[in-house]
């Protein structure tokens, strides 16, 4: 299948990385991208940049970490799995006692085997963690006065970067359908590289076609500080561009799918994620824009106001795997994966083949002075021209041919006529 070589690739290549919002890790993903998509740009912004009411914190990255007992066994270690560490953990050298360290290690009680997910991104801490099976057996098996070596060889660069990507398939329009997933976690396959493994599927599927009538945008981005710096490089131009939006995260198992429409729910992206899943025959569960917790934040922002859609399978705080080491490519499977990407296919090609008009005047147009009008006040005479002035009054960029169809009560026929006529006397924008 399409999304095969990228769900083997990630499962392979990108899985053991250990990434973060800034570092070597996200850039070492980006450029493995990069080698399937040559033209992915990867992007660049110094650490210590104001965007919005943010700013790009220091570079992070980690060499090591590890927890040695007294009889010198490393009884927790970053090498082994890299979510054994608090992302972005100051560098630390020292002896800790067993209380000392107990208040230092991170363990989800109730899913012994696991090793949770933590960060400290904006205030400089540090910490291990590890299953409360390990964190049981520091308790039983050492005594108060025992001592532990701490190291984290970890770093911080003030003239770092953070890095995304972004790759463009040009359309006939300059009109964009965006695509966002992120590349800012370490070892977790559902949460962290389904997103990216679904996008590289899209690029690859589309980039083989004829050109698109509207261009597609696909960008791998740290989540939440990457969505936001993305945002304020490129504002204005997705103001003026912009069509629909789909954020993909959490979309790799084969539970049931799942989506969040965006803020206001009528939007062309939300539209389209609905026929596809009713297209596709797929049980799906919606969940509150009050429930958001993802990107989907940023873009549907005041004063953004991108309306994207989120889609899921399982998803984000929904399921027991979330953030933690059983997030793995156990449960993230090739059908899992391949059923998302028919689905998110079939919502951009929905988008594709419908036409989204919006009238290019501020308020009603002089139509007399193009010849679509009367010059004359004769009774009924504007009755000719109100078809031109129905669809221009619908023609908002949100509604599709069938909408504005339904709305004005004009045929469909008809309606492809008189959108000629509008869009040859630069009225109308397709």
């Amino acid at each position: 299948m399409n999304s095969d070589k990228f769900y083997i690739f990630a499962k392979n290549e990108l899985f053991p990385i250990c990434r973060s919002i800034t570092g070597r890790g996200t850039e070492k993903t980006l450029k493995k991208i990069k080698k399937f998509f040559p033209k992915l740009k990867i992007n660049k912004i110094k650490s210590g940049t104001k965007i919005f009411d943010w700013k790009i914190p220091e570079e992070w990255n980690i060499k090591d970490a590890y927890v040695v007992d007294k009889f010198k066994n490393k009884i927790i270690n970053f090498k082994k799995n890299n979510l054994h560490i608090v992302g972005y953990s100051k560098p630390i050298k020292k002896k800790l006692r067993k209380r000392e360290l107990l208040n230092k290690i991170y363990s989800i009680p109730n899913q012994p085997d696991a090793i949770p997910y933590i960060t400290s991104y904006y205030k400089k801490d540090w910490g291990f963690c590890s299953t409360d099976i390990i964190k049981k057996k520091i308790i039983k098996h050492y005594s108060k006065d025992d001592k532990f070596d701490v190291v984290v060889n970890s770093s911080f660069k003030k003239n770092g970067n953070l890095h995304y990507g972004e790759y463009l398939i040009k359309g006939k329009t300059k009109k964009e359908i965006l695509v966002s997933t992120y590349i800012c976690h370490p070892s977790m396959a559902n949460n962290e590289l389904s997103g990216p493994i679904v996008s590289m599927s899209l690029m690859d599927f589309f980039s083989k076609l004829p050109k698109p009538n509207k261009s597609l945008r696909f960008i791998f981005i740290p989540e939440t500080i990457g969505s936001l710096a993305f945002l304020s490089k490129n504002l204005e131009k997705l103001k003026e561009n912009f069509l629909a939006g789909f954020n993909l995260t959490c979309i790799g198992d084969e539970r049931m799918h799942s989506c969040m429409l965006s803020k206001y729910g009528d939007s062309i992206s939300d539209k389209a994620i609905l026929k596809a899943y009713k297209k596709l025959n797929l049980k799906f569960k919606k969940y509150s824009f009050l429930k958001r917790a993802s990107d989907e934040r940023q873009y549907n922002s005041p004063g953004i106001d991108l309306p994207f859609t989120s889609v899921f399978r399982s998803k984000y705080h929904e399921y027991p795997e979330y953030h933690t080491s059983k997030d793995d490519f156990k449960i993230v499977t090739k059908k899992g994966i391949n059923g998302s990407f028919k689905l998110l296919k079939s919502a951009i090609q929905i988008i594709q083949k419908n036409m989204y008009p919006k009238t290019k005047v501020l308020g009603e147009p002089m139509l007399s002075k193009r010849g679509l009008y009367s010059t004359l006040s004769i009774r009924d005479s504007w009755k000719s021209s109100r078809s031109y002035l129905d669809i221009l009054q619908f023609s908002d960029g949100k509604n599709d041919l069938d909408k504005i169809s339904k709305l004005s009560k004009i045929s469909m026929k008809k309606l492809r006529k008189d959108i000629k006529i509008l869009v040859h006397h630069n009225l109308l924008d397709l």
